[in-house]
């Protein structure tokens, strides 16, 4: 039988996979990652570890259809009412891991670490509101 994971702990695993991602493929040379494929790869695992947190927390999943996927603003409406000084950092981290990472492979390297600090931060936030 599979042993149940916390979700937090897999949400941190995949920051983490990020991490690893970047510094075994990205090749940082200065101020920049060389190769942006790695960056986008490493922003959307670090953006999904985000949501594995944020569905424990939150329970954005309960509610909807089987199938459906939760949008942005419905995690946005959700932290909204759980704790209102949530929602800047949230929109910070996906702007900046799903969009300025996670699609545009941006490979600034201040700007990789100031978009995993944010998913650190949600992380963090999300381990001390889950309940299980």
């Amino acid at each position: 039988m599979a042993e149940h994971k916390h979700p937090i702990r897999e949400a941190e695993r995949y920051l983490q996979n990020a991490r690893q991602i970047l510094t075994e493929k990205a090749e940082k040379d200065g101020d920049y990652y060389n190769d942006s494929k790695y960056v986008r790869m490493a922003g959307n695992t670090a953006w999904s570890g985000v949501l594995i947190a944020l569905d424990a927390a939150l329970g954005v999943r309960n509610g909807l259809k089987r199938k459906q996927r939760p949008e942005f603003k419905d995690y946005q409406e959700a932290i909204a009412k759980k704790d209102s000084k949530m929602t800047r950092p949230l929109l910070g981290a996906y702007e900046s891991l799903h969009k300025t990472m996670g699609y545009d492979g941006n490979p600034r390297y201040k700007i990789v670490q100031e978009s995993l600090t944010q998913a650190k931060e949600i992380l963090d936030w999300a381990d001390r509101h889950y309940q299980n």
